[in-house]
């Protein structure tokens, strides 16, 4: 296993210009982090070949790896047109993924709001998004590269959606991008969740919340609530609801040995809640 952190847990940091990507590069190997994971959030990739060069010198003198790059895409936005548009900008993403070296990418396929995120209207959009997610994961084959789904968005978040997806794609390089937090946001157990879909798995998000039932009173700012109303707040990773040495456990009994990122996106201050994530999620591994 390799452990690192997203650089999306930084975001805040980065969004203020207290830090830049390359800073972030540097915290991550101090911290003692294998690997970094490139969410490109408030700093793009997209042609600015001059931050990829950039990024591959401070990852070399840092002394840690890139491991994975982490994209947004809807292939349900608008009419055959749009969906075509949306291939080729995902394409153009898989080139700067082989540009970084990278062998995992992982790319959103759809967001709906949890309202009208039916299984039913899933099965209708299923056809769309396994020939967009079949033809991305082609064309990143030339690369050797590993596409992926994440279980976020809440309409493609449930752990048999997401195998539904894997199995009808039906190519050895697409997968999962598993975030061990996120099933909560449709109000599936963590642990159970992860226990099915960690076969699947091409890179694993840690993450945590704190989880109030829906039958609370309203909580505040800060929280936002599930699939079924209930109340999540991200949390240091440990520090929330989600049972972190179970799901762990779950991870390191089933043989994955690759690349495990911290995804913080709690209130505390970003680099003080990213460090304790990583150091409690390093602590338990190493006691299980």
């Amino acid at each position: 296993m390799k452990l690192g952190m997203s650089s999306y847990s930084l975001a805040g940091a980065i969004n203020s210009g207290e830090m830049t990507i390359l800073d972030a590069i540097q915290w991550t190997a101090d911290q003692g982090g294998e690997h970094i994971e490139l969410v490109p959030m408030s700093y793009s990739l997209t042609d600015n070949p001059g931050l990829i060069e950039e990024i591959l010198q401070k990852t070399e003198e840092a002394g840690i790896e890139i491991s994975n790059y982490a994209i947004g895409a809807d292939f349900l936005k608008g009419n055959r047109e749009a969906f075509e548009q949306e291939i080729v900008r995902v394409k153009k993403e898989v080139d700067i993924a082989n540009l970084l070296g990278v062998k995992l990418m992982r790319h959103d396929v759809a967001f709906k709001p949890a309202q009208v995120a039916t299984i039913k209207q899933f099965e209708l959009d299923l056809p769309r998004l396994t020939e967009a997610c079949q033809r991305i994961a082609n064309y990143a084959a030339q690369y050797d590269i590993v596409t992926s789904v994440e279980n976020h968005g809440f309409y493609v978040q449930a752990s048999e959606r997401i195998q539904r997806l894997i199995q009808n794609v039906s190519r050895p390089n697409f997968k999962t991008t598993l975030d061990t937090g996120n099933f909560l946001c449709v109000d599936e157990c963590p642990i159970a969740a992860v226990k099915k879909n960690i076969a699947y798995a091409s890179m694993v998000h840690m993450k945590d919340f704190y989880y109030r039932p829906a039958s609370s009173y309203y909580p505040g700012e800060g929280w936002f609530q599930s699939a079924s109303g209930n109340y999540l707040r991200g949390a240091i990773i440990g520090h929330g609801d989600i049972h972190l040495y179970d799901v762990l456990h779950v991870i390191k009994q089933s043989g994955y040995d690759g690349y495990i990122s911290i995804e913080f996106e709690g209130l505390e201050e970003c680099k003080r809640g990213s460090k304790i994530g990583l150091d409690n999620v390093r602590r338990i591994w190493e006691e299980l």
